[in-house]
């Protein structure tokens, strides 16, 4: 299975396609001519984006805040082909480069021997993998773009907390009865 790495892509973003409450997330990475869509779920994009955030914040220092970075407003880069949908991610800093390295698995760790923790960067004939290398302010602009994204869905209902549909939605604290 391949390893698509890029170390640094000319652009690394997440974006969505459908309507909400039906979008498909995608982590999408892109130098030059070379273009790798994977899907994640909406939950996986929203904890990615607060890890980034915290591990720049612990060892980026000062050297970048949270409204640093480029702005990416632009779509995904068609054709949208999804290569896998990410079951892992691994987020990890390079202390030696000053990067933040982020790789996304189609399958689980595998299991460990009894006494010894996983590697998560070991890439198995078995397994296909996006890595990808960002500096501390690419990092920041796709953190903040993720976290955009996540809050862009549907609006949560004011009783439970639950998204709202267009029509409505059976609001377990209002009884079972639609608002």
């Amino acid at each position: 299975m391949p390893v698509h790495d890029f170390d640094p892509p000319d652009r690394f973003v997440v974006g969505t396609v459908g309507p909400p409450g039906g979008r498909t997330f995608f982590l999408q990475a892109a130098e030059g001519r070379r273009l790798v869509s994977v899907s994640c779920e909406k939950e996986q994009v929203s904890v990615l984006a607060e890890k980034v955030g915290e591990l720049l914040d612990q060892f980026a220092g000062g050297a970048t805040s949270p409204f640093d970075g480029p702005e990416d407003l632009e779509p995904l880069a068609t054709p949208i082909e999804d290569e896998f949908r990410v079951a892992t991610l691994s987020l990890a800093w390079d202390p030696a480069r000053e990067v933040v390295v982020i790789e996304a698995f189609d399958s689980d760790l595998p299991e460990a021997e009894e006494g010894e923790a996983p590697d998560a960067f070991e890439v198995s004939p078995e397994r296909s993998a996006v890595r990808v290398v960002l500096t501390p302010l690419l990092a920041r602009g796709f953190a903040r773009r993720a976290r955009t994204l996540v809050s862009a869905g549907r609006p949560p209902c004011p009783f439970c907390g639950g998204p709202l549909d267009p029509t409505g939605h059976v609001c377990p604290r209002a009884n079972g009865y639609k608002r």
